[in-house]
């Protein structure tokens, strides 16, 4: 499976520099970045939207920002994001189970294991990631109520950028890169 259009056969010098520095930390080829380059301005405001991500500053943050970029890409149905934020996810205290329940928490709820908390950043991610966009009152009185101001815009941010890679990864016809290698991704997302 590819892309629906080719890289540009030159890039510019200054993208190929973030474009090398990018698949140095990935191991791998990043074709969005490359894709990009045909409108350097995207593929710059793109780098740094990447590079501002939220990353957590404890174990129990970190966790929390992997369940709301994974549940956000599994809402959207996206191969490259489930894929790219699938990587490792043991690393961030995220089990098999919990990440096989991320799958079909629509249908069958979030497993015992997932805190309140984290149950509620997750329905907030899976909101944001919908359309229309509804915010129910009683979710955001439970938000309010387990998040501070800036742990909320954090969550926002975090489920808003993934919406963002998807959506663009997606009208490029961007296939899954190769991260999840360790995980099995759903049938809907297999190559067809």
């Amino acid at each position: 499976m590819s892309a629906f259009i080719n890289p540009p056969e030159r890039i510019p010098f200054y993208l190929k520099i973030g474009i090398w520095f990018a698949e140095k930390i990935a191991g791998k080829e990043m074709l969005p970045a490359r894709l990009l380059a045909w409108y350097p301005k995207a593929a710059i405001g793109s780098g740094v939207l990447e590079s501002l991500t939220a990353h957590g500053r404890d174990d129990a943050e970190k966790r929390l920002l992997r369940l709301v970029r994974l549940q956000a890409a599994f809402e959207l149905a996206c191969p490259f994001c489930v894929d790219m934020n699938a990587f490792e996810f043991e690393k961030h205290g995220v089990s098999t189970e919990e990440f096989t329940a991320l799958q079909t928490s629509f249908q069958t709820g979030f497993p015992p294991t997932f805190s309140l908390r984290e149950k509620t950043a997750l329905e907030y991610a899976r909101l944001i990631s919908a359309t229309p966009l509804v915010f129910p009152n009683d979710l955001m009185k439970k938000l309010k109520s387990q998040f501070s101001e800036r742990e909320t815009v954090m969550l926002a941010a975090t489920a808003s950028q993934v919406n963002y890679w998807a959506r663009l990864v997606q009208s490029l016809g961007t296939p899954p890169v190769g991260f999840s290698h360790n995980c099995d991704l759903p049938n809907n997302f297999q190559e067809e």
